[in-house]
């Protein structure tokens, strides 16, 4: 018996209307991420208050991590993604009102920010567990890719036309992603496939479906590894879009114009989309990840160039809005490309039983140092400015750069594409 190839992922209905209503729920996010930040800025000329509200939207990660993704294994999966996005299109949609009637105030700020980062917990683990349904384990890494290449795409866009919304009207950027949620929500209503297998056998006690989680991730090696690259490269990344701001402010930029350094930092996520499926299939797993961190880190010294030195004015553009958005895209080609190969490697090595709850424990190890990040950046973007920070976090990332280098468990890892074989095999030598 002949077994049948794949569906492309050009004729997966489900999986298209699972990227579809993902990509423009991502262009709707990038177009409020980067009016949050002006926003706070524009009320309270302070970095530090904005270090702290870009925080709150992380600290759910911490708080609700572990639970959220043993109930995202419990629960129907697709239920939960519709209510998340349901709530979130609410939230997003009273800033909006607020705003229209001139009644927003700091309290409610942070009651959204701090609210659609929780619902963005669950959206977030339940939709990372659906892909494994949707799409065949064969087409994990192309799945990716694509959604690397939708992020690039949004980032191209949503930056340039939040900044443009919020100079015309600063309600319109938070109302586009209040409409880009509620897209999102009514596309998940039409898939058909399951987002996750039967559950036959009785539940167990949530602190014991916790720890199996736990106990899974620390018995991979490789993976347990790259929880703490990302815990590490998360804590120096965190507060890259308010250094950008915050050094562009410092250089004159106007506002409407520094959405356009994050669009060509999109061209980069797109280039960084296109290559990354073959570099997954032709390079080691820990020589991508390291030279993708290595590539950061130059990026970084890259900011604290554009943020210090007074370019002349190159083709009617201001020469530094160049420098600034030519970083952003090493940047970004880096970070697609490091992201299709942590994701991809992962998620196609843990049962459809456990991802929710070891996703959840990956992403509080790898995310939970966000908040801290933040709040540390808005301080030092505060107290010693745009240049001495981004260069600080330069070499930070050269040291873990270093760090993943000489690591035996990453640099044993071998492609993506024969990745399965070999971390059982380091499973059992440890």
């Amino acid at each position: 018996m002949v077994n049948a190839r794949p569906v492309p992922l050009v004729r997966n209905r489900d999986f298209l209307l699972l990227w579809s209503g993902q990509t423009i729920s991502s262009l709707g996010s990038s177009m409020s991420g980067i009016a949050f930040p002006l926003l706070v800025l524009a009320i309270t000329h302070s970095p530090s208050v904005a270090g702290i509200i870009g925080a709150l939207a992380w600290l759910p990660y911490v708080l609700f991590g572990l639970p959220a993704g043993a109930l995202v294994d419990r629960w129907n999966r697709k239920r939960a993604m519709i209510v998340c996005d349901t709530g979130r299109a609410l939230l997003l949609g009273s800033i909006a009102i607020a705003l229209a009637l001139g009644r927003l105030t700091f309290v409610q700020l942070v009651v959204v920010v701090f609210g659609e980062g929780t619902l963005y917990v669950f959206f977030n683990l339940a939709n990372n567990a659906a892909i494994t349904r949707v799409v065949p384990k064969s087409q994990l890494a192309a799945a990716t890719a694509r959604d690397q290449f939708s992020a690039g795409s949004t980032v191209l866009t949503g930056p340039a036309l939040g900044t443009a919304l919020f100079a015309i009207a600063r309600l319109l950027p938070f109302a586009a992603d209040a409409i880009s949620y509620a897209f999102s929500a009514i596309s998940l209503c039409f898939i058909r496939t399951p987002f996750q297998e039967d559950r036959s056998a009785p539940q167990k006690q949530l602190w014991h479906e916790i720890r199996e989680g736990m106990h899974w991730l620390w018995e991979h090696p490789i993976l347990r590894r790259m929880a703490g690259v990302v815990s590490s490269a998360a804590l120096l990344q965190s507060g890259q879009i308010l250094i950008v701001i915050v050094a562009a402010q410092r250089q004159h930029l106007p506002s409407a114009l520094i959405g356009v350094i994050f669009t060509i930092g999109g061209i980069g996520s797109l280039l960084g989309s296109f290559v990354s499926g073959s570099i997954n299939r032709r390079f080691a797993f820990g020589r991508i990840i390291g030279v993708s961190i290595g590539a950061w880190a130059i990026g970084y010294a890259g900011y604290a160039l554009g943020a210090i030195v007074a370019f002349p004015t190159l083709f009617h553009l201001p020469s530094v809005l160049l420098v600034l958005g030519g970083t952003t895209a090493i940047i970004s080609i880096a970070l697609s490309i490091f992201n299709v190969a942590s994701f991809s490697y992962r998620v196609s090595l843990i049962p459809d039983e456990l991802q929710g709850r070891v996703n959840s424990v990956f992403r509080l190890i790898g995310w939970g140092t966000i908040p801290v990040g933040q709040v540390i950046v808005g301080a030092l973007l505060q107290n010693i400015g745009p240049a001495p920070t981004a260069i600080l976090i330069a070499l930070g990332l050269a040291v873990l750069t270093l760090v993943v280098m000489v690591t035996p468990a990453l640099q044993r890892a071998k492609s993506l594409a024969d990745g399965h074989a070999h971390e059982s095999s380091q499973r059992s030598e440890e």
